[in-house]
């Protein structure tokens, strides 16, 4: 089989009338709030990657606010011209950006977006929405009366590899889709850090993180189904939690069961516990299967560019590798296309037609999650007795 060159498309988050894809991209500026790794190690070199798509109006970095003056000073010193700001009130009053994005823990979401969105500032939120439901709706809520563009952070929707997918999906390359497996692990243990400086890991702790593996992983997997099928969500699921490896109080994995309103079966398996090492398969693995093929994609769940895919037809055949860009970031584009909605509304768009993605339906796939999460019970067994562990630091800990 030759290599397969996907067809256009236009489906759930794709362009809509409105919306100008490339010249509206550049020139938003940008605040950032919460200067932890992904903002610092993933969105910005995101957002100096689309400044050298766009040189002629580059998006950019004004300003980054976070509790640790020396994280924002750390983030900010590696974006030209950018400031620091002690808080989010000062980031919006002092440094006036046409966007904010949230990268804060997650009990602390509802907060800052409910002080941008009463700024009149649009916002991307870090997914998970929130904690726990009630901070999640209330976070919603409080951008619906303000009216403000709003927009969670899946970044695994704009992986080049993604949008590759849903295109043959979309052209019937599959025939009939019937099922999407994912595997997404990685290694995160209590003392786990980035890059080896000290590192408040506050993933591990329920009171900030809301829940372990599943909360932190299982919402990209959720958010990707609907993009690959066109806008056919996830609307039944059940999961079951584990805590095998790790002596923290939230899980370090977890499996999930869930179907499509349109049929399509669903199974994840995320994980905290599942170290990396040469010669060992990929710890992120996607499948689509539908009636005349399988889509396989091989490390493209993540933060990173690049990844493989390959088709493979129902009569057999060697598979056909899938063509894609595996050098552009998925925070790439996701800052590309969130800056074109930006400058949209700014010229009269509605939000709702400027961005195609729905935060209510984000919500509701917040919802659904945290209830199979909720009906495991909250109780979970002791870790099994502790081995050689592998390395703390990235690449083992990256996401």
């Amino acid at each position: 089989m030759s290599a397969v060159r996907p067809a256009g498309r236009r489906a759930l988050g794709e362009s809509r009338p409105g919306r100008d894809d490339g010249a509206g991209r550049a020139g938003c500026a940008w605040g950032i709030a919460g200067c932890g790794w992904v903002a610092r190690d993933h969105f910005l070199p995101g957002l100096l990657q689309a400044a050298r798509r766009h040189p002629a109006a580059p998006p950019r970095l004004v300003a980054a606010a976070d509790p640790d003056p020396a994280a924002a000073a750390r983030l900010a010193r590696r974006a030209p011209g950018a400031s620091t700001a002690a808080d989010t009130g000062e980031l919006l009053a002092g440094h006036r950006p046409d966007a904010v994005y949230v990268a804060v823990p997650n009990h602390a979401h509802r907060r800052v977006v409910e002080e941008v969105a009463a700024a009149g500032t649009p916002v991307l939120c870090e997914k998970p929405l929130a904690a726990d439901l009630a901070d999640a709706e209330a976070l919603v809520a409080a951008c619906r009366r303000a009216g403000v563009l709003a927009g969670t952070a899946y970044d695994q929707r704009f992986h080049p590899a993604h949008r590759a997918a849903a295109d043959l999906v979309a052209a019937g390359e599959l025939g009939t889709v019937t099922a999407v497996r994912i595997v997404y692990g990685c290694w995160l243990p209590p003392a786990w850090s980035p890059d080896g400086r000290r590192y408040d890991n506050w993933r591990a702790d329920p009171a900030r993180a809301g829940g372990g593996a599943l909360l932190d992983l299982a919402p990209h997997g959720l958010d990707l189904v609907g993009v690959l099928l066109g806008g056919d969500d996830v609307e039944q699921l059940a999961a079951v939690t584990q805590r095998r490896v790790h002596p923290y109080p939230v899980d370090d994995g977890a499996a999930l069961a869930g179907l499509t309103r349109g049929g399509v079966l669903f199974g994840a398996h995320v994980a905290y516990n599942i170290p990396e090492a040469p010669g060992t398969p990929p710890r992120r693995r996607l499948e689509i299967t539908g009636t005349r093929g399988t889509l396989t994609a091989l490390d493209t769940l993540g933060q990173e560019p690049g990844g493989t895919v390959r088709l493979t037809g129902a009569r057999g055949g060697p598979p056909a590798p899938v063509r894609f860009d595996t050098s552009l970031s998925p925070f790439t584009r996701q800052i590309e296309e969130f800056s074109a909605a930006v400058a949209a509304t700014a010229a009269g768009v509605p939000p709702e037609l400027a961005w195609p993605w729905p935060l209510e339906r984000d919500l509701a796939l917040h919802r659904l999650l945290l209830t199979a999460l909720d009906r495991t019970g909250t109780a979970l067994p002791p870790p099994a007795p502790a081995g050689p562990e592998p390395p703390h630091t990235a690449p083992e800990g990256v996401r």
